[in-house]
């Protein structure tokens, strides 16, 4: 006998409702998995792979990969986790499920590496922004790399998942590096550095490359730092502290507020009726608690999301907005690298930074630059265990110095690229520029020494530029810098100035836009130094 559909679901309902215990069991919540797990993802190969997810409390979830099995029980808030073996890069397709009272089936999953892509808005800046964009952009067909971008979302607690909404339908999800995926989105697509240093890694290696895109333009580093990070150094609690007493003026900042819009109001009105330009209209105060300049809020909302998605390690462009407390920032990046390896528990996640690229009309004298000084930061930080720096002082437009974000994201990625494969990957390439190892006064000169100083050359031809050389200043004086003369002698530079009889200290690169040329056999610039430890222009700034 046939049965109509309205006759079948009404049999349905009578059939759950003498049914309680089935009905029940229907009842219950799916399993739920973070969005950072999802088709087509990548998993990092050779260390354990975490899997979690929420269920009902008392549940068990069977997850299975290739020829794994891991079970694990729901916890009384539901959550569970479990961690697949170690596993071996393959670019075959395989399916990944996750059961318990429901299946869910995760597909198109390939294993390689995993990078994420931080920072601020020389990592945000998309592929659309760059040199040779259009060919670039057609040529980005790689189904073997794989792009997931975070959505911004500015939180003060560390969130499970990341925020539903994104910039773009095609945020919070793994998609395969296509043209089309690559560039409609976001500031001009995808990043640009993430994807070129992907793109090197995955011709390099021969893997499948997952790149994990989570940066902010214009943001700091203490907003992708956990806050009891901040907490641990005396030099670092003043940016708590500050947040704190922004929030308490804000009331009183939004009163002001609003008496200004009030006679802004009245004296536009009258303005208008007089035929005269409008006056400029109040700012409004500055709502730090949704600013993602809040202290820990990037971390909390776009870092702790994707933690613990198994991964090699890190690249990280930002500093720009830190170079005004460059002498903290000495402390700072480490807290946040700390922060982020033991959220990971991952003691050895690489960890590489682009030094900051130049910027501005070259320097006419030598002195002091707080942009060097961050650039020291970040030396300083890079020479820690499991880190490392590219160097990109010589990447800006000649004939645009001002513009801070360089459109030679290529040699960014790839000089990234090269660092990873030297620390990551243990292979034997040329990764760094000349390196200041030691000095020595002679006479009137001073005798640098150098790391990766196998065929030092004067790019460009002589002379050798970008070297400041000074004299101890007396008592209450102020140091007095002067360009120097320099030239090579093998893997040494000789430095002198006939306006210094008795030097005692040396600086290269130290400017917004330095203009030195000295470079290795591998093509790549010197790393920016001082000999001397005479207290900076941000020394006191916090």
């Amino acid at each position: 006998m046939l049965i109509s559909p309205s006759a079948r679901r009404t049999l349905a309902i009578a059939a759950l409702s003498a049914c309680p215990l089935l009905s029940a069991q229907l009842a219950q919540a799916n399993v739920k998995l973070p969005a950072v797990l999802a088709d087509h993802m990548v998993l990092q190969q050779q260390q354990a792979v975490p899997v979690w997810g929420l269920a009902d409390p008392g549940e068990k979830v069977t997850v299975s990969f290739v020829d794994q099995k891991e079970s694990a029980t729901a916890d009384d808030k539901g959550k569970w986790s479990v961690k697949l073996k170690p596993l071996t890069a393959s670019d075959k397709p395989a399916e990944l499920t996750i059961a318990g009272n429901d299946t869910v089936t995760l597909k198109d999953i390939l294993v390689g590496e995993v990078w994420i892509c931080s920072g601020q808005s020389n990592m945000e800046m998309g592929i659309k922004n760059v040199k040779n964009c259009d060919a670039e952009v057609a040529a980005a067909d790689h189904p073997n790399i794989r792009l997931f971008s975070v959505p911004k979302n500015v939180q003060g607690e560390p969130q499970k998942d990341i925020a539903a909404q994104g910039h773009s339908p095609l945020e919070g999800k793994w998609l395969p590096c296509t043209p089309q995926n690559i560039a409609p989105y976001g500031w001009g697509g995808f990043t640009a550095v993430g994807y070129f240093f992907g793109r090197d890694l995955h011709n390099d290696l021969k893997v499948p490359v997952g790149l994990i895109h989570t940066s902010w333009g214009g943001t700091p580093a203490e907003s992708w730092t956990a806050q009891s990070y901040l907490e641990e150094d005396s030099d670092l609690r003043p940016i708590n502290e500050k947040f704190q007493k922004d929030m308490e003026s804000l009331p009183k900042q939004k009163e002001q507020y609003e008496k200004q819009m009030a006679e802004w109001k009245e004296t536009a009105a009258k303005a208008k009726a007089d035929g005269k330009p409008e006056p400029k209209k109040p700012n409004p105060p500055r709502d730090m608690a949704h600013d993602p300049w809040r202290p820990s809020s990037l971390y909390n909302g776009m870092i702790a999301p994707i933690v613990p998605f198994a991964t090699k390690g890190a690249i990280w462009y930002q500093g720009e907005s830190n170079a005004g407390r460059a002498y903290q920032y000495r402390k700072l990046l480490p807290a946040m690298i700390k922060n982020w390896r033991e959220a990971w528990n991952e003691p050895e996640m690489g960890f590489y930074i682009v030094s900051l690229a130049n910027f501005q009309n070259p320097a006419k004298d030598p002195g002091e630059s707080d942009w060097a000084e961050l650039r020291e930061a970040q030396a300083l930080t890079a020479n820690q265990p499991h880190n490392g720096q590219a160097i990109a002082i010589d990447l800006a437009d000649a004939n645009n110095p001002g513009d801070i974000h360089p459109k030679d994201k290529q040699s960014v990625g790839h000089r990234l690229e090269l660092v990873a494969l030297a620390k990551s990957y243990g292979k034997s390439v040329d990764y760094s520029g000349p390196e200041y190892e030691s000095s020595k006064v002679e006479g009137d000169k001073v005798r640098l020494k150098f790391k990766f100083a196998d065929a030092l050359t004067a790019k460009g031809g002589e002379p050798l530029k970008g070297f400041q050389i000074a004299a101890e200043a007396k008592d209450g004086e102020k140091v007095t810098w002067h360009w120097a003369d320099a030239k090579i002698e093998g893997d040494s530079v000789i430095v002198s100035s006939k306006e210094i009889e008795k030097p005692a200290a040396v600086r290269y690169d130290w400017a917004h836009n330095p203009q030195g040329n000295l470079y290795n056999k591998a093509d790549l610039p010197a790393v920016p130094f001082r000999t001397d430890n005479w207290p900076g222009v941000t020394a006191k700034n916090r």
